[in-house]
């Protein structure tokens, strides 16, 4: 029993600190209370991003050219992935309080914006709402978080010199889309959020496991884990736009549609990336996977 009530006082303060909070509650999204809630700072964050990961790349091919092993970085990779592990994971369950917390408090207002479900709340906020309150704050998070996440960049051309432009426009839009999320109150933007940040906590927690050392490993590589949860993603995203479009055309429309359909241009983007690099990673491996089927004959002779 005393375990008991240890688990419920234990539940009761993580509720607390992480929808319940003053400043959680009371949180608003605007250039006075938010930091890097402007035009200005957006476009000016991804355009130093992409000068200063391009300029790096240019320098060290230049300094490094005759030094074909990678700059090493110690522990700096894993702390990394650590890092964002554990800062995924706490906005996957900060939302997941919150949304249940949202849904609590405002659905004695749902007759009036015709809402009558949970998943239809969080596919379709009702038109004027404003980014303020429990949800928002934890997507203020995840847009801040984005930021810690252009990092890996760096640390991929600082360890093999490799930088390419579809990872630069990515990255950029990966920044770019929650700050519309936030801008223009989105619909939608709580279920990717939730679907993102799981998604992130295995990728991230499993290139931690790795990269510290670990001794056991699953029989699947990280970028073969990563591929397989970005294709995951896709598929719920697909789902999860078609109900979207379903519901604005039913329900009378949706909150920052113009946003959503910006955004949907700019994942149209990402997977045709995505695509492109994984027609191209097939083409390489069958490639070399010929080749070597030529040479091995030659082997034995």
């Amino acid at each position: 029993m005393h375990i008991t009530s240890l688990l419920i006082l234990l539940m009761q303060r993580i509720k607390y600190w992480l929808s319940e909070h003053p400043k959680i509650v009371g949180f608003r999204w605007s250039p006075t209370q938010s930091w890097g809630s402007t035009w200005s700072f957006v476009f000016g964050a991804i355009a130093t991003y992409v000068v200063t990961a391009i300029a790096l790349h240019l320098i060290l091919s230049l300094l490094l050219r005759r030094r074909p092993k990678p700059v090493s970085l110690g522990p700096i990779p894993a702390v990394h992935s650590l890092a964002m592990a554990v800062i995924s994971a706490t906005i996957f369950v900060g939302m997941l309080v919150s949304a249940a917390a949202e849904i609590r408090d405002t659905r004695w207002l749902w007759p009036r914006t015709k809402t009558t479900t949970p998943l239809q709340w969080l596919l379709c906020f009702p038109i004027g709402t404003r980014s303020s309150g429990r949800v928002f704050f934890w997507s203020y998070v995840f847009y801040l978080s984005r930021f810690l996440h252009l990092l890996r960049t760096f640390i991929t051309i600082l360890r093999y010199r490799k930088l390419s432009s579809s990872n630069l426009i990515r990255q950029s839009i990966l920044v770019l889309t929650p700050f519309l999320w936030l801008e223009f109150s989105q619909s939608f933007q709580v279920l990717a959020i939730i679907f993102t940040t799981s998604v992130n906590t295995v990728v991230y927690g499993y290139r931690f496991w790795v990269g510290g050392g670990a001794s056991f490993t699953l029989p699947v590589p990280v970028v073969e884990l990563e591929v397989n949860c970005q294709v995951l993603s896709v598929g719920f995203n697909v789902i999860c736009h078609i109900g979207v479009v379903v519901l604005h055309f039913r329900k009378g429309g949706c909150n920052g549609i113009g946003a959503w359909v910006c955004n949907s241009i700019l994942n149209a983007v990402i997977l045709v990336q995505f695509y492109l690099q994984n027609v191209n990673i097939k083409s390489t491996k069958l490639l070399r996977e010929q080749d070597a089927a030529i040479l091995e004959p030659n082997k034995n002779i």
